[in-house]
């Protein structure tokens, strides 16, 4: 039982309360469109009322993803406070995601709870870019340092991608859509229980012509698209062995191949080069209620990345480039997790404590075999890191009005050593006020990647002796819900303040030799502020602003692509009682960059411009079990440049029908 007992996140990491809406929370408190309070499992690792959370926390739903006509991940993240995301292209091209001014790689990403951050990413990050959201029932994203839970790489926060098991009658939905420019997609999914056994399948196929990269302002502009084509899936089995016991396998695999473009001396606009991104994760798990008062967990994971760019030699490319590399990295996880409901002490209510085990072995494979001007550049890459972590945390409730949440953990990572973690945090409720305030603070450390430790070749020389950046942070946050025109919930608003300092951080260097190594020190800081507003029955509205700074320490210079303001607007109207309008509008401030001019040279650091993005989706339900939508993305064609050089995709349309059977 020891070893077969630490099961599928889907049953343990997927719990959930409330379908409807987006719930954002900052400082626990929810100010979704939702009136029923919604549960969270990433943030604790037990399923916790998000008002009882001391941080700044996002739920996407299944029914939030289909009112707003959401397609990719990308979409779905664009309007969260706090998070800020980078594609180089549209759908397909690479995408970065930066919460709280942390860096990309500072984010840890799950599936179900498993870690899938790409060991053979040169920075451990994770690509948003290739992902569509087939069989994705509700996305948990978690701001602030998750060290004390999740190891490396939870500084800026965690991001948890959640499937759940099939219940019920056997039951299917099927959407068919196509659009323009040049677009069709097709996602089926099939779930149900007979007795002890459950099942969910999901399916999904999505190609488009795509857009150019390249800023139409740039002379090397040429309007060639660089397409995207994706195929995903995933499948998810369980037995109820005993009443309280379940044993699943839980499987997902995407492939995905899209063109790109590279900045050169000038950007040279590319028609031939592809990139092909697949990835596969296998989890077989076992979860039980051993006693009434404690549950346990333990799942066996091995996730497989492997990424292929090409980029043959053109004639007409000034730079004279060519490209064949490959990425292979693979990851097996071994997790134990157990839960323990404490009896009631005095005014102690809700107490549990939780603890467990993690086993990672990374492993990864790079060889780079590129040209410029006609100067080789050749780079192998191959090697292993084994990390091995204990983790333990408590939560009470003391006087029905006072949360406390904390926990530690210590990790022993190959080449680096320990890791010591912790978290810790109130949620105080008012009702009296109709206001919560939280306050939390911890530690989180991202270990060098296996590319920084071990890469060798083209001149570039690992560095083994690299320490592990690491940070120390808190949060303080405050919400309260105001009536009016007759509702006693007609506002919920919330501001958080959060500071990180980040140290070791871990760059590149040119001299005495090229290699990497631990320098610098960031300061990182700002405000996010959520409204959430129901104006009528049939409409409400989701707001959130945040503002960021975050600096190099040492010369007081902003870090690139961390724009100081963000804002995002959603409105939810209803004017008929199947007629669902969801806009969207996306707002990114002036943000410091890397600049690239007209003649697409690079022309030093700047400040680059801001950008507004307007979406709108319609649906209208045709009937209980049918249901047709038009979604349009950047309907007004915004130039903007989310990255200096790189084109946010230009207007596009997809119209659809829903089923449901």
């Amino acid at each position: 039982m020891a070893l077969l007992a630490a099961a599928i996140p889907a049953a343990a990491l997927a719990q959930t309360v409330n379908p409807n809406g987006t719930d954002t929370t900052t400082g626990g408190t929810s100010i979704g469109s939702s009136a029923i309070p919604e549960t969270v499992v990433t943030a604790t690792r037990i399923p916790t009322p998000v008002q009882e959370i001391p941080a700044g926390v996002t739920v996407i739903t299944r029914q939030t993803i289909e009112n707003r006509g959401y397609n990719t991940l990308v979409d779905a993240l664009s309007a969260v406070p706090g998070l800020h995301i980078v594609q180089s292209g549209g759908p397909g091209a690479n995408a970065s995601v930066f919460i709280r001014g942390t860096d990309s790689n500072q984010v840890l990403v799950l599936e179900n709870g498993v870690p899938i951050n790409d060991p053979s990413d040169p920075g451990g990050a994770f690509n948003f870019g290739s992902d569509t959201l087939a069989g994705v029932q509700r996305i948990e994203v978690i701001r602030g340092p998750m060290s004390s839970l999740y190891g490396s790489g939870a500084i800026g926060g965690v991001i948890n991608i959640i499937t759940t098991p099939g219940s019920g009658p056997p039951h299917g939905t099927i959407s068919i859509a196509a659009g323009l420019p040049d677009a069709n997609q097709v996602d089926a999914g099939l779930s149900g229980s007979s007795g002890p056994f459950d099942y969910r399948l999901n399916a999904s196929a999505l190609t488009m012509e795509g857009f150019d990269v390249t800023p139409r302002r740039e002379s090397v502009y040429t309007g060639e698209r660089d397409g995207f084509q994706n195929q995903q899936g995933n499948l998810d089995l369980g037995l109820t062995v005993v009443p309280g016991t379940r044993l699943s396998f839980y499987a997902s695999g995407r492939h995905s191949l899209g063109g790109f473009d590279t900045l050169g001396f000038p950007a040279f606009d590319a028609p031939n080069e592809v990139a092909y991104d697949t990835s596969a994760l296998g989890t077989l798990a076992l979860s039980s209620q051993v006693l009434p008062w404690f549950r346990t967990v333990l799942m066996a994971s091995g996730l497989y990345d492997f990424r292929h760019y090409v980029d043959p030699l053109n004639p007409a490319d000034p730079n004279q480039e060519s490209n064949n590399d490959h990425y292979q990295g693979t990851r097996v996880d071994l997790q134990w997790n157990d839960t323990v409901d404490l009896p009631d002490q005095g005014p102690a209510r809700d107490q549990t404590l939780t603890f467990g085990f993690e086993h990672i072995n990374d492993f990864v494979n790079v060889s780079l075999n590129d040209s410029f001007f006609g100067v080789p550049f050749v780079q192998e890459t191959h090697a292993e890191q084994i990390s091995s972590a204990w983790h333990a945390g408590v939560q009470s409730t003391f006087w029905r009005r006072l949360t406390f949440t904390g926990g530690v953990r210590e990790d022993a990572v190959s080449a680096v050593g320990n890791a010591f973690t912790w978290r810790g945090g109130f949620v105080l409720a008012l009702p009296e006020l109709s206001s919560r305030f939280h306050i939390s603070g911890g530690t989180a450390f991202l270990a060098p990647s296996l590319f920084d430790l071990y890469g060798s070749g083209g001149g570039f020389q690992g560095n083994p002796n690299l320490k592990p950046e690491r940070s120390i942070g808190f949060e303080v946050g405050w919400s309260t819900t105001l009536p009016g025109f007759g509702r006693a919930d007609f506002a919920t608003l919330g501001v958080t303040y959060f500071h990180t300092d980040v140290r070791d951080l871990i760059e590149t260097v040119f001299l005495p030799v090229f290699t990497t190594v631990n320098i610098g020190l960031a300061h990182l800081q700002g405000v996010e502020t959520t409204l959430a507003l129901r104006l009528r029955r049939w409409l409400s509205a989701d707001l959130a602003y945040t503002y960021t700074d975050a600096r190099d320490a040492d010369t007081g210079a902003l870090l690139l692509r961390r724009p100081e303001n963000q804002f995002s607007a959603n409105l939810l109207i209803r004017p008929l009682p199947k007629l669902t309008i969801a806009p969207e509008l996306l707002h990114i401030g002036p943000f410091e960059d890397a600049l690239v001019d007209n003649n697409g040279f690079p022309a030093g650091t700047g400040l680059a411009s801001s950008g507004t993005i307007v979406n709108v989706n319609t649906t209208y339900q045709l009937t209980p079990h049918l249901a047709l939508f038009l979604t349009g993305n950047n309907i007004f064609d915004s130039k903007f440049e989310p990255a200096s050089g790189f084109a946010y995709p230009g207007a596009s349309f997809l119209l659809g029908a829903r089923a449901s059977f």
